[in-house]
């Protein structure tokens, strides 16, 4: 093995995040060293080479896998000696005295890496700000739904995904003080899809806060129910049960505690709330999708300076439609907010329409916001105002 092999080593190591640290040392010239380590920085790994100068100055590069060989050579051209150290052992390249240079440990370590995906955990570190998440990813839900691997860590491409469940579970925190405290809690996924957060809620609840859960997915596609029911299973959650049906027409069996719904196309998301209404849940947590319905309808003379463009047109009733919908649930009784649910690049579709039942609501309050809401409707739509949602 030569020097070119042991920086192909190197990189191994990177990929399959086993690198503790690489130290470069016996410099040629300048008595600088450069310790190297392995990091993460919004899900892409890289070598942040650290160089340590005489003076006490000190200087970081962050390399990313493309650029990996090429710095390694770079800074190899200053030093005689190179340490791999990992968590499947260490290696080393050096010049020796006679001026020769010589690996040692190379070949067994290739050997170790090139085993398949180590089992040990990853020695990445995460440059990215640091968050007590409420799931880890060790979970064994995680790992069945494919978001963590079966060492517990999250894979890179599911980063966003994991942080909208740990969100999602922090509004649940929020409003946790608003459930029913001396009863099994009785909870609706609509439109659930594969429900990942029904999985999350229900493992947070049972495990986390001790409750007794009974959850209820419902969605219109066979096969995603069909998957939910074996993924339930297979992960002993008793409580939680799924459906084919439609959600407008679902039997109401008990008082519902709370309903949920991620990313309802559309519509969709105008049933799931007008279905929690009639359910008179506690809570409501919903995270609309394609904003399409209004933006065919809408016909504002004032607002044509906008509506004339489509774009800017879709922007501006994905804003009116989820204003309406927060309108109808403040008719309904409900206390609203809309927080973004997690960081704006993971998802566009970010906004979070949050209802909690509020019982010592007015009827003169919910009167007021049905007026609201019905002269939006008239500003928006015009003559065919009452037209609005009916066919649904």
């Amino acid at each position: 093995m030569n020097k070119n092999d042991f920086f192909l080593l190197i990189k191994d190591a990177f990929l399959k995040e086993a690198i503790k640290k690489v130290v470069f040392s016996r410099p040629k010239g300048e008595k600088v060293k450069i310790t190297c380590r392995l990091c993460a920085h919004r899900g892409r790994r890289l070598l942040v080479m650290e160089s340590s100068f005489p003076t006490g100055a000190v200087a970081q590069k962050n390399v990313g896998e493309e650029a990996l060989i090429e710095a390694l050579t770079e800074a190899a051209e200053e030093f005689s000696q190179i340490n791999l150290i990992t968590t499947l052992g260490d290696a080393e390249w050096k010049v020796n005295k006679k001026g020769s240079e010589v690996v040692l440990g190379g070949d067994a370590l290739r050997k170790r890496l090139s085993g398949g995906t180590p089992g040990f955990e990853s020695a990445i570190e995460s440059l990215d700000k640091k968050k007590n998440y409420i799931l880890t990813g060790e979970e064994e839900f995680l790992k069945k739904l494919g978001i963590s691997s079966e060492a517990g860590r999250v894979h890179d491409k599911r980063q966003a995904k994991f942080r909208q469940i740990n969100k999602f579970l922090e509004h649940v925190e929020e409003i946790y003080p608003t459930l029913p405290r001396d009863k099994e809690l009785v909870i609706y996924d609509l439109c659930c899809g594969k429900s990942y957060l029904s999985f999350a809620l229900y493992y947070y609840l049972t495990e986390k806060r001790g409750r007794r859960v009974s959850m209820r997915g419902a969605d219109l596609k066979g096969d995603v129910i069909s998957w939910c029911r074996g993924t339930a299973a297979e992960l002993g959650f008793s409580g939680m049960s799924f459906e084919c049906c439609d959600i407008s027409k679902m039997e109401i069996r008990d008082s519902v505690d709370m309903v949920i719904s991620l990313h309802a196309c559309d519509v969709a998301t105008d049933i799931v709330i007008d279905t929690a209404i009639r359910l008179e849940a506690g809570v409501i947590l919903s995270t609309p999708c394609c904003h399409r319905y209004l933006s065919k309808r809408i016909s504002c003379a004032e607002l044509s300076f906008v509506t004339e463009f489509s774009h800017l047109s879709d922007k501006l009733c994905e804003a009116l439609t989820d204003g309406l919908r927060i309108l109808r649930l403040k008719a309904g009784g409900y206390s609203v907010s809309a927080p973004e649910l997690t960081d704006p690049e993971n998802t566009p579709k970010n906004t979070l329409i949050r209802a909690i039942k509020n019982p010592r609501a007015s009827e003169a309050a919910k009167k007021e916001a049905r007026e609201r809401y019905d002269s939006a409707l008239k500003l928006l739509l015009g003559d065919g105002w009452k037209s609005y949602l009916e066919e649904l």
